[in-house]
């Protein structure tokens, strides 16, 4: 029979000091099941058990090795995610035990830990300031925002980066008032969250691009008012026969060089904002026409949303708790942490927009996915 250390809580709950986590030993290849030996906690680090991840296409560049040479494997993954706190290390004083929290990779206040180190049989694999691929996990004091008690932690799980980047792109790069036309090229999750933003700032006509009928009827469930099939129409020449002269602000989420150049083309000249949101592959490069910015054009890059996680992050929440900001389209059936695997495939073939992994569920995934 193994024998288990366990920590013991000050209300009594008692955790074990290892934990159950997917690992990347080496791009191309599977996801690892490993159980990490959780260390103990430095100055400024925080011990979360994890309720359930997002799955960002960003792990699965990272996976798939299109992010260019990994020089930190092997090494666990996820970079948003919700669970609840077990354990603070010295001087943390953003959350305490017990608190349900979201974690991103976002940086708020709090100390800013670089990340730690988790033994496996011997060998050391690596984490950042935060990790979600895991049923606990380690992670820096300024990953995390605390939750209202009584906050959806599916929706939650969402937060740290799909939420965050998506309607923070609308909200806080491009600052989008009532009555601004707007289209989002790509909806996957970040681009499906970048549409519930504009709705929800009022955005006139907002326009959602696709090569995906079912992606454009969710855009259409989170308030696009016209929907461009990209596979049937060129969908610059679209755009302009919808609004001519261009739009006010069009956001690029689909991480496809040539998709950027059809942003910045869409929009009108003089003041019109082009946002870049999608990740492109390690080595890709976007080709302009210059004159495209010298006719007044404003093409912007953004930093997760540009968001002030102390600021937005609480915004976010009372937004999606009154209804105003609304993620149950988003919503799928959750893959086990054994499954991650398939999680990813079905990010990759565009199968699920945002596949959440529920720590929690030790059911047989249902035949019906």
């Amino acid at each position: 029979m193994r024998h288990v250390r366990v920590l013991r809580q000050a209300s009594g709950r008692c955790f074990e000091v290892k934990t159950r986590a997917a690992v990347l030993e080496q791009v191309g290849q599977p996801l690892v099941l490993a159980e990490l030996e959780i260390p103990a906690l430095k100055a400024g680090q925080v011990l979360v058990e994890i309720a359930l991840t997002g799955v960002c296409h960003t792990q699965l560049l990272e996976c798939r090795g299109y992010r260019g040479p990994d020089p930190f494997l092997p090494h666990c993954l996820g970079h948003e995610g919700s669970g609840t706190v077990l354990q603070v290390g010295p001087g943390v004083a953003r959350c305490r035990p017990g608190d349900r929290v979201a974690l991103s990779w976002i940086k708020g206040s709090g100390a800013d830990v670089p990340g730690t180190v988790y033994a496996w049989d011997g060998r050391s694999v690596n984490a950042g300031g935060v990790t979600t691929f895991a049923r606990h996990a380690v992670v820096s004091e300024n990953r995390v925002t605390v939750l209202p008690s009584d906050f959806d932690l599916r929706d939650a799980a969402l937060l740290g980066c799909a939420v965050a980047t998506g309607v923070g792109a609308v909200l806080n790069t491009a600052g989008v008032r009532p009555g601004q036309s707007v289209a989002v090229f790509g909806t996957g999750g970040v681009g499906l969250c970048a549409v519930a933003g504009a709705s929800l700032a009022g955005a006139a006509p907002l326009v959602a691009v696709d090569v995906s009928p079912e992606r454009l009827a969710v855009a259409r469930q989170l308030g696009a008012s016209h929907t461009v099939l990209a596979g049937d129409r060129e969908p610059v020449a679209a755009l302009l026969e919808l609004c001519p002269g261009g739009l006010d602000v069009a956001v690029e989420a689909s991480g496809r060089p040539e998709v950027m150049v059809q942003a910045l083309r869409a929009v009108r000249r003089q003041g019109g904002v082009a946002v870049v949101v999608g990740n492109a592959h390690h080595g890709e490069t976007v080709a302009l026409d210059p004159r495209e910015l010298n006719q007044g054009k404003r093409l912007l890059g953004t930093w997760g949303g540009d968001n002030d996680p102390d600021r937005d992050f609480p915004r976010y929440c009372r937004l999606i708790q009154s209804g105003r900001l609304n993620l149950a389209p988003l919503r799928s059936e959750p893959f086990r942490l054994d499954d991650v695997n398939q999680a990813l495939a079905a990010l990759e073939q565009r199968l699920v927009a945002r596949p959440l992994i529920d720590m929690n569920w030790t059911e047989q995934r249902s035949s019906s996915r």
